[in-house]
């Protein structure tokens, strides 16, 4: 923990869980939030090293709550300790491991390693999430209160969808008595069974088979009926349908416990950037369709389903973003559309992709903010995702006005399978603060575009 003592001066800082948008000093002192001055004096107290934060935004560091990290068992694909410094360039303080390891999160064991190798070797925050089923093979149950007892936060069998209604009736059960939430892949893989892409008139064209909305729809409808007769806590990952939101809106209506996130990559992109020209459609279909790096599950949806989720995200139904980060090797892409492996490189690239919504006046840059700190800190219970006094000290600094252009090569992750290459963005973290200390900081990185 640092012991050194840092005023964030002159930024706009916004902490929705504090209800504070003003301009501001932010003091941390011992590695914790000492305050927030009501007014920013311009300069730091005596005894503080001085942050210059005038232009910006400071915010809580972020919070991710699907992350794969593909360690232990992937390590090509990404390790702990690029995976956290690839979270620390995009502003995220903590990050929620996904159990799709190998060996899988099914033990306390192996979560225990992950939590270890995490403390010692990377440079923020790893919560991790226990599977649901043992090996995520959707038979038997894990020991839920040892992974409980280990110490993680959820529960996921991720792009496993729990099939048995059953085994998944039984989940929510203990899910109860551990006090902790279900993150049930939100699929019926037999409804989308042999599709690639996203059923509709783009698929059509290239000849690609298409997974029907109602894939989704149909797993979410059904958790949602379980999650309402156990009065456990749901939460609906990477949401990305029309279907999906009328479910949800009329559960959470009815009082069911459930949350909802959705991904950076379904708030932007849609099933036309699978023709490979960053969403324009194409008179005639070139060499440059069939974007492998546009291969993702549940598959990007239609221009209706992506102004849908959207709103929802705006007016508070979808509760958060998530990054759901999924890092490949060249080899899992460099193939033909349908060999591919399903997955979008996210955490450097989550912040500035949605920050064109707030440019386009379809968010405001406080839900912004919102659903990427105090959002999901109210879904794991944890002190974290806002500037409250004695809290750690965890800070995204951003640079609204910065525009930079994507350049996966330069990304700390080892993958670069990103559908964004090339693509210029605005509003750049510019700078994380985890426990006090800089973890990253663009100036410092070399050759860094401003």
């Amino acid at each position: 923990m640092a012991a050194r003592k840092l005023a964030i001066t002159g930024g706009r800082v916004i902490d929705p869980a504090q209800g504070i948008d003003r301009v501001a000093d932010v003091l941390i002192s011992n590695g914790v939030v000492e305050a927030i001055t009501d007014s920013s004096s311009g300069s730091a107290p005596d005894g503080y090293e001085q942050i210059d934060a005038s232009g910006k935004i400071v915010a809580p560091g972020f919070v991710d709550l699907h992350t794969h990290l593909r360690d232990p068992g992937q390590e090509w694909k990404e390790t702990i300790v690029t995976g956290t410094r690839a979270a620390a360039h995009g502003g995220f303080t903590t990050i929620s491991a996904m159990p799709n390891t190998d060996p899988v999160q099914d033990s306390a064991a192996v979560v225990d390693d992950v939590m270890r190798r995490a403390a010692a070797d990377g440079v923020v925050r790893v919560l991790p999430i226990g599977a649901i089923s043992v090996g995520q093979k959707g038979k038997q149950l894990a020991p839920m209160g040892e992974l409980a007892d280990s110490g993680v936060i959820g529960f996921s069998d991720d792009g496993n969808p729990v099939a048995d209604a059953n085994l998944m009736r039984q989940a929510l059960s203990y899910a109860v008595e551990l006090g902790l939430p279900i993150i049930n892949h939100a699929e019926d893989k037999k409804i989308g069974a042999g599709g690639v892409m996203s059923a509709g008139t783009v698929a059509t064209r290239l000849g690609l088979a298409g997974v029907p909305a109602e894939a989704e729809t149909a797993m979410v409808a059904r958790d949602l009926h379980l999650a309402d007769l156990t009065k456990a806590r749901l939460h609906i990952p990477h949401i990305s349908t029309m279907g999906s939101l009328v479910a949800l809106r009329s559960a959470k209506e009815c009082g069911v416990d459930v949350t909802a996130e959705v991904t950076p990559h379904h708030l932007t992109l849609n099933d036309e950037w699978v023709f490979g020209l960053h969403g324009e459609i194409p008179a005639v279909v070139g060499s440059e369709a069939y974007d492998t790096n546009t291969k993702v599950n549940p598959p990007l949806r239609s221009r209706a389903d992506v102004e849908a989720v959207i709103e929802a995200l705006s007016d508070g139904l979808i509760d958060i973003i998530a990054t759901d980060h999924a890092p490949h090797a060249a080899t899992d892409k460099v193939c033909t559309y349908n060999e591919a492996a399903h997955g979008i490189n996210v955490l450097e690239t989550a912040f500035s992709s949605v920050f064109q919504l707030v440019d386009a006046g379809k968010l405001s840059v406080v839900r912004l903010i919102e659903s990427l700190t105090a959002g999901p800190a109210a879904i794991l219970k944890k002190d974290l995702g806002s500037l409250k006094k004695g809290f750690s000290a965890d800070v995204a600094i951003i640079d609204p006005g910065s525009k930079w252009v994507v350049d996966p090569t330069k990304f700390e992750s080892k993958s670069v399978n990103s559908p964004l290459t090339g693509v210029e963005l605005a509003g750049r973290v510019v700078q994380t603060i985890y426990q006090g200390e800089t973890v990253f900081e663009l100036s410092a990185v070399a050759g860094a575009k401003q």
